[in-house]
């Protein structure tokens, strides 16, 4: 899987390609909407995107719209990991074209188990079969 993380936060940047490092072959960091979407016409195809929706300059949301617009990316699954927690918010990322979101504070877990929903990461056999 090929990943790219977009995040205004260093350290969750770090945090998050961390949790994914075990399912990742490559994984390619951006602070804003506008250098991911820079980063992705020079490492597509990518399979993963997650997206903080409050960043500098282009929104995660906006990226997200972006994103959905062009062709190109529409195999890449697109996660907002974000604080925003109403239903509206949840509704304005779904609708924006994120096939799932998941609050912040997040664990590890919680990434695998939203990866594993999104079919990005094979889901482990049932009891262990």
């Amino acid at each position: 899987m090929k990943a790219i993380i977009l995040d205004d936060s260093r350290t969750m940047r770090r945090l998050l390609s961390n949790y994914i490092a075990e399912f990742a072959s490559d994984i390619v960091e951006a602070e804003d909407g506008m250098v991911g979407l820079e980063q992705l016409e020079k490492n597509a195809p990518l399979d993963l995107a997650l997206v903080d929706w409050d960043m500098p300059r282009m929104n995660g949301l906006e990226f997200v719209e972006a994103v959905r617009a062009n062709p190109s990316y529409a195999e890449m699954k697109r996660l907002m990991v974000t604080s925003h927690n109403t239903l509206e918010d949840m509704g304005e990322v779904l609708m924006a074209g994120a096939a799932d979101f998941l609050m912040k504070p997040m664990t590890e877990e919680m990434i695998r188990d939203k990866l594993q929903i999104l079919g990005v990461i094979d889901q482990p056999c049932p009891n262990g079969i």
